[in-house]
């Protein structure tokens, strides 16, 4: 048996077409990150994030045969969890419950480099000021700062997830940031 750890996700996907007990790993390798982009599409109840995650892994289950193996898996996934939770919301009628903005610790270096903030302005950024900044963004806004700046996508990532173009992500991130920036200025003046 190959080491799991050391495979890439298509080569996964390879063994999982051959034996399906093998769908276990996917599930493995993709449960936690995908449960906190959930919580940061703003899925915040539990057990609404687990059903959620169901229905994505039965999802990816039922149709891995037709993953067109060109493409990045983790694309594919992300862009099946993405629709399910926006069904997930148009379903219930509902919107999203916030966006969680945990560990910003981690976003601080995207920050100074993406935004220009000085040095003293990114010691006094914390994830209180980002999630105000974020919840006042507009959702597509939201959308791709989280798989950029969170999930750490690249734009053709983000382009396969949301099904627009790349020049659209990059115009969307450029005037998300701009957004932010002027939220982020407003709290640290």
């Amino acid at each position: 048996m190959p080491d799991i750890e050391t495979l890439t996700d298509e080569e996964l996907v390879a063994l999982v077409l051959k034996n399906k007990d093998f769908f276990t790993f996917i599930i493995q390798r993709y449960e936690a990150k995908l449960q906190r982009y959930l919580k940061r599409l703003g899925v915040v109840v539990f057990e609404d994030a687990e059903d959620l995650l169901q229905v994505i892994f039965i999802k990816v289950y039922k149709n891995l045969n037709g993953f067109n193996s060109q493409l990045k898996f983790s694309s594919w996934i992300y862009r099946i969890a993405h629709n399910e939770t926006v069904s997930f919301f148009r379903a219930r009628k509902i919107r999203p419950e916030g966006n969680l903005i945990e560990n910003s610790e981690d976003i601080l270096p995207f920050l100074h480099e993406e935004f220009n903030t000085d040095a003293e302005a990114e010691k006094s950024i914390n994830a209180k000021y980002l999630k105000e900044a974020m919840e006042k963004l507009d959702d597509k806004y939201k959308q791709v700062v989280i798989l950029r700046f969170f999930e750490g996508l690249d734009y053709g990532e983000i382009s396969d997830i949301l099904q627009i173009p790349p020049g659209t992500v990059a115009t969307l991130l450029h005037r998300a940031k701009k957004k932010l920036q002027t939220e982020l200025h407003k709290k640290l003046s």
